[in-house]
């Protein structure tokens, strides 16, 4: 499969596009995060 074939998302936080990952493979679906520090800087339930 090339690169460009590869599913995309969007970012919660930064807007970002980011691919799939092989360590996603498991749980693309539940991923939101393009990164640990997008996931970090989530912002705050309830607020």
């Amino acid at each position: 499969m090339k690169k460009s074939e590869l599913p995309v998302k969007t970012c919660v936080v930064c807007g970002l596009p980011f691919t799939w990952r092989k360590k996603w493979a498991r749980c693309w679906d539940e991923v939101r995060y393009c990164s640990e520090r997008c996931r970090r800087n989530k912002p705050a339930a309830g607020l």
